[in-house]
């Protein structure tokens, strides 16, 4: 997940050179939930390493975020519960960036943050994760300050930053609930959620689930994609890119059938 910090937007995707490789906040382990979520190894030109989380939304098209697919060459991708050893295993892919997105200029709302990665072969799956109708959020705005509505977010990043360091690369899920679907950074583009753990929801996202999806409800339809947040702890909200936009819908309809 990307941070932005006023005028400042710094990635987020975890360095592996730098930072452990941790778990969602406040979640506990996917237990085998959501099978098509995996954890993404990506390299760049230069052979240095990022990790981000996706969906696999057909046999052979994993979705995830454009700041993880921007400037990587290949990519690797793993569906297991956990993954001790990023020397085996796998399956290899190529990484997709949206045509429009821009690192360096990485400004919400309208940033989009939508990549894939097109595996060299097909991992068959009971089922998939699935794209949504056109503005199906919009349907969510009257969930707004109700937190009667739990959305599943799911990914391999970073269980905490502070006070301690945990280093399990592993699926962990949490439940979120809807912040905002209309200030001025979600604009129509973007979902904020609450990251905060609470009595009534459990956590939210980090480090490493950048890519990572948020499901409508406790279905497998990814309504948007871990991009950015705004807390370098990562306790306070997360912003998710939308998946049932226009500008989403038109860069997948080149990879998988969109509803």
């Amino acid at each position: 997940m990307r941070r932005m910090a006023l005028a400042t937007v710094v990635a987020m995707a975890t360095l592996l050179a730098a930072l452990p490789a941790e778990a969602i906040t406040n979640g506990a382990p996917d237990d085998g939930a959501h099978p098509y979520v995996g954890m993404i190894l990506f390299t760049r030109a230069d052979g240095t390493r990022t990790r981000c989380s996706g969906t696999l939304i057909s046999s052979r098209v994993v979705l995830t975020a454009a700041h993880c697919t921007f400037g990587k060459v290949s990519a690797r991708v793993w569906f297991d519960e956990s993954v001790p050893d990023l020397a085996t295993g796998g399956v290899p892919g190529t990484p997709f960036v949206h045509p429009l997105y821009d690192d360096v200029l990485f400004a919400p709302p309208e940033t989009h943050d939508v990549g894939v990665v097109v595996l060299s072969k097909s991992v068959k799956m009971k089922k998939y994760g699935v794209l949504p109708h056109a503005g199906i959020v919009d349907s969510l705005s009257n969930v707004m300050g109700i937190y009667s509505e739990r959305f599943a977010v799911v990914g391999y990043g970073r269980q905490e930053v502070r006070p301690d360091s945990v280093v399990i690369r592993a699926r962990y899920k949490a439940e979120v609930v809807i912040q905002n679907l209309h200030n001025a950074v979600v604009d129509g583009f973007n979902i904020q959620t609450s990251g905060n753990a609470n009595a009534i929801w459990s956590g939210g996202t980090c480090f490493g689930d950048s890519g990572g999806p948020i499901f409508l409800n406790d279905t497998n339809i990814v309504i948007g994609i871990t991009s950015f947040g705004n807390d370098p702890n990562c306790k306070s909200s997360g912003f998710y890119y939308r998946t049932d936009i226009d500008d989403t819908r038109s860069f997948l309809d080149d990879f998988v059938p969109v509803p």
